[in-house]
């Protein structure tokens, strides 16, 4: 059972960052998701500090305003001028560290340590257990479907309006659509989807669910269900893969899980190349004749 339950939160890990990667992807925002994955501790700290309590509500609102705080700050800096990237690497190493300085000074007796936001540790998953409803499940797994509903929601009230501010943000802006709102309500999810991995793969290594399943149904996706489709799948393979090769060799599950994310992606994409070349090959035979 303990088995089950560790494979079953790595699945919901990766079929929710795998929802969560796709706009990411098309927004060409991938590099924010690394930003939020860090300073989503400052946001924790603090709640712990306002309500002294770890419960994982307040924990996934600490999370979320840290995250609309992140791509706030990204988007006024880069509205004054400065790159982009940049404003990046400012906004999350200024976070990040003060989130890291508040646990020295306030937070130095409990159990919320950087390792274990930034690492994780899905092997434990298991003996943190709630009782909802007479039902008993793991905290990650009650979190992770929480954080799942959510996006599954947020894209269901509002994917024609996302498609149109991705792909064509001015002439959305000037039919009335909400794209100030509809931005940071997508930097919110990304936040909810953030912590609630911590448990299981780490802030560090859930950046690697969140681009790599979706950049990877990219490369062989037509629509954009499709690539929905293909990154939710690319997402529970390489977690249920990345469990079994860390129980072969006996290493880090979490890391093993990142690395197969990698792994698909180099297989697809290399697969892509040559389909290709040799698609191109038969098509200069075929005019040939």
């Amino acid at each position: 059972m303990i088995e089950f339950w560790v494979v079953f939160t790595g699945i919901l890990v990766g079929v929710t960052c795998g929802i969560a990667g796709v706009f990411l992807i098309l927004r060409r925002m991938s590099m924010i998701a690394d930003a939020i994955s860090h300073t989503v501790l400052f946001g924790i700290v603090m709640a712990y500090i306002i309500t002294q309590t770890l419960n994982g509500f307040w924990m996934l609102i600490g999370a979320a305003c840290a995250g609309i705080l992140t791509a706030y700050l990204v988007q006024l800096l880069h509205s004054s001028g400065i790159q982009e990237d940049a404003a990046i690497g400012v906004v999350f190493t200024s976070l990040f560290a003060a989130g890291v300085l508040l646990i020295t000074l306030f937070a130095g007796n409990v159990h919320l340590d950087v390792e274990h936001v930034l690492m994780g540790e899905i092997a434990f998953v298991p003996w943190d257990r709630w009782t909802l409803l007479s039902i008993t499940m793991p905290k990650a797994v009650w979190m992770l479907l929480f954080v799942l509903i959510v996006n599954i929601g947020f894209l269901l009230l509002f994917f024609k309006e996302m498609k149109l501010t991705t792909f064509d943000p001015v002439y959305a802006a000037s039919i009335g659509l909400p794209v100030i709102f509809l931005h940071y309500g997508f930097m919110t999810t990304i936040s909810f989807t953030t912590v609630a991995s911590f448990d299981s793969v780490g802030a560090i290594l859930v950046v690697a669910m969140l681009i790599g399943p979706a950049a990877t149904s990219y490369l062989i996706s037509k629509t954009i269900k499709q690539m929905f489709m293909y990154s939710m799948l690319f997402g529970a393979a390489a977690s249920v893969i990345g469990y079994y090769l860390a129980k072969l060799w006996d290493t880090s599950i979490a890391g093993m899980m990142a690395t197969t994310v990698g792994l698909i992606f180099i297989i697809v994409l290399v697969g892509q190349k040559v389909v290709e070349r040799r698609r191109k090959s038969l098509v200069s035979q075929l005019e040939v004749m």
